[in-house]
C-alpha cells in the first residue's frame, strides 16, 4: 500500500457518561476512496468531524503528510485541503448558486469597497455545475431549486476548494440513478487527479461501486476491512451490524383489497397538461418510481392537499376525497411522512410527545388546554410499538438519529389510525438496521389493511420493498409493473419514457 497521505491512530472521544470511538484507527492512501460504513451512532459522524477540527479527541493522533497532531482546528483542516459534502445541507436559500458555492471566498473588485466580481463569480462557478450535470445557471435563485438540485450545489462547493481529502457524507441521499451515477463518474476522475475521498454511506452498492477499500465502525470502534473482491452487499452489512440480514424485505401475508386509494385523471398544478391515474389498495405498498422532476412528488403533495390539483379527484373507498388543504386529507385518515423530514415533519425543538400528538391536538386537551400526561402516555405507546430509542419522550426531536425521527412522524400518524399513509423518500439518510425496521413498519400496516403508497429514488428499494411498481415520466404514468416485471432496466426505461415488453406468459 501506498505511503498513506493521512492517518488517524488510536482515536478516542469521550462525552461524560459516553464513548463516541474507542481506539479508531484509519488511514487513505493519495488517490484513493475509502468507504466508511457503519449504522447511525457508530462514531462515524464523530471521527470525520475530529479530522475536520469541528471537535478534538481525547485521545489519538492525527498525521497529515507525515507530521502528527494531537487535534486539528477548522482553519488547519481547511488549509490542509479537507473539505466536505454534508448530508445536512450548508446552503443560503436567499443567494445564488454561485454565492453558496464560493461563500467566504468570492472574487471581488479593487478599491475601497470591495464590492463582489459577480461575472467573474458565475465564470468561476459554471463548469463546476457542467462539471457535475447541473443544468442551471450560476445566477439562479437557490431557493428555486430542489432538494436534489441543492445536494449537488452542495458538492460543487467541495470541488471548488481544490481539496486534496474530499469527505462525503451520504452525499447522494436525493439524487436520482441517473445523477447517482454522475457523481460515481466524477468520484473517478478525482481518483485519477490524485484526490483522496472518504466515501460514507448507507447505499452500500455505491460503496461497493467506488470504494478501494471499506472500514466499518460499529457502537464507536472499528470492527473490520474489506478490500477487492471481499467487497460485497452481505459482508458490509455483517461488519455493520455483527449478523447477517437475510430478510430486508417482508413479503405480504395476504392479496390486496379491492378498496383502497384511487387517483382518478388528476391533473397537477405542476404539469397542467397532464393526467394522473393509478391506485393503491389497502393491503399493498406500491412504489411510485421515476426521475427527479418527474412529478412524483407534486402528486403526493396533490393528494394530501398541499397542493390542491386544478381537476381529477381522489377516492377513497369509493368516496370522493376533496383535499383542498392538508387537514381535509387528514380528517379522512390519508397521512404523508414527507421527503424532508426535519422541515416539514417534525417541529425539532419540540420534545418527542408533542411531535407525535400535534396533528390531533383536539384529543389531547382538557378545558381547552393539553393534557400533556395524556401526550406522554400516547407517546410512550407508540415509542414501545415502533422500537424508538430514546431516553424519554421528553427528548427533542433534534437529538434523535435520522432513523428514529423517521419512527416519531410515523408515530404521529399511526396513534390516528390511518386508512392510507404516503411515504416519500422513507428512508433517506437512514442506515441499513434502521432501513429494516423502517420496512417491517410499512408491511404491518399494509398487511393491518392500510394503503401505502411509496415514493422513492432508491432503486433497491422500490424493488425489494413495493407489491407493484407505478413509474412517472413527465408528469405521467408512463407504465405499471407487476413483481415478475421487477428490474432495474424495465424502472429505468420506463422512467425516461420508454415501453415494456409483457411477459412472455402473457404473449403465449
Amino acid at each position: 500500500m501506498p505511503e498513506p497521505l493521512l492517518e488517524l491512530r488510536s482515536v478516542t472521544k469521550t462525552y461524560p457518561g459516553v464513548t463516541a470511538l474507542d481506539d479508531v484507527s484509519i488511514s487513505l492512501a493519495k488517490g484513493e476512496v475509502l468507504g466508511l460504513i457503519g449504522e447511525n451512532g457508530a462514531g462515524k459522524s464523530t471521527l470525520m468531524k475530529v479530522l475536520g477540527g469541528i471537535v478534538a479527541p481525547t485521545a489519538g493522533t492525527i498525521v497529515l503528510d507525515g507530521v502528527a497532531h494531537d487535534h486539528l482546528t477548522v482553519p488547519a483542516a481547511t488549509a490542509a485541503g479537507i473539505a466536505f459534502v454534508h448530508q445536512e445541507l450548508n446552503l443560503f436559500d436567499n443567494l445564488s448558486v454561485a454565492a453558496n458555492v464560493y461563500i467566504g471566498r468570492e472574487p471581488r473588485f479593487g478599491g475601497p469597497l470591495r464590492l463582489i466580481d459577480t461575472r467573474a463569480l458565475n465564470a468561476k462557478v459554471a463548469p463546476l455545475l457542467k462539471r457535475l450535470g447541473l443544468d442551471i445557471s450560476p445566477s439562479a435563485s437557490l431557493a428555486g431549486l430542489s432538494l436534489a438540485q441543492c445536494q449537488l450545489v452542495e458538492i460543487a462547493k467541495a470541488l471548488s476548494l481544490d481539496a486534496r481529502v474530499i469527505i462525503m457524507d451520504e452525499p447522494t441521499s436525493s439524487l436520482t440513478l441517473k445523477e447517482t451515477d454522475r457523481l460515481l463518474e466524477v468520484i473517478d476522475d478525482l481518483r485519477a487527479a490524485g484526490v483522496s475521498i472518504i466515501y460514507i454511506s448507507h447505499r452500500l452498492d455505491e460503496v461497493k461501486s467506488c470504494a478501494d477499500r471499506v472500514v466499518a465502525l460499529r457502537d464507536g470502534r472499528r470492527v473490520g476491512e474489506l478490500t477487492g473482491d471481499a467487497i460485497t452487499h452481505d459482508a458490509m452489512i455483517r461488519l455493520m451490524i455483527g449478523r447477517d440480514l437475510k430478510a430486508v424485505y417482508l413479503p405480504p401475508k395476504a392479496p390486496p383489497q379491492e378498496s383502497g386509494v384511487v387517483i382518478d385523471r388528476l391533473v397537477t398544478r405542476s404539469r397542467p397538461d397532464k393526467e394522473v391515474s393509478f391506485a393503491f389498495r389497502r393491503g399493498e405498498i406500491v412504489g411510485l418510481a421515476g426521475l427527479i422532476g418527474s412529478g412524483r412528488t407534486e402528486v403526493a403533495h396533490a393528494i394530501f392537499g398541499i397542493e390542491p390539483p386544478l381537476s381529477g379527484q381522489v377516492l377513497l373507498d369509493g368516496e370522493p376525497v376533496m383535499a383542498r388543504v392538508a387537514r381535509d386529507a387528514i380528517d379522512k385518515g390519508i397521512y404523508l411522512a414527507p421527503e424532508d423530514r426535519k422541515r416539514a415533519g417534525l417541529l425539532l425543538d419540540l420534545p418527542i410527545d408533542q411531535n407525535i400528538t400535534l396533528a390531533d391536538l383536539a384529543n389531547y386537551a382538557r378545558y381547552g388546554l393539553p393534557d400533556r400526561a395524556a401526550e406522554a402516555r400516547a407517546a410512550s405507546q407508540q415509542c414501545t410499538a415502533l422500537s424508538i430509542k430514546t431516553p424519554s419522550t421528553a427528548t427533542h426531536a433534534v437529538n434523535l438519529s435520522g432513523g428514529n425521527q423517521q419512527k416519531v412522524v410515523l408515530g404521529k400518524w399511526l396513534s390516528m389510525r390511518p386508512n392510507a399513509v404516503i411515504f416519500d423518500e422513507p428512508t433517506r439518510g437512514i442506515d441499513v438496521g434502521a432501513k429494516s425496521e423502517i420496512y417491517a413498519i410499512m408491511r404491518a400496516l399494509a398487511d393491518a389493511g392500510v394503503a401505502i403508497l411509496m415514493i422513492s429514488s432508491d432503486m433497491e428499494e422500490v424493488i425489494g420493498v413495493s407489491d407493484r411498481i407505478a413509474v412517472m415520466h413527465e408528469g405521467r404514468i408512463s407504465g405499471l409493473l407487476e413483481r415478475p416485471d421487477f428490474t432495474e432496466h424495465n424502472v429505468m426505461l420506463l422512467a425516461v419514457g420508454g415501453t415494456i415488453e409483457k411477459r412472455a406468459s402473457e404473449n403465449a
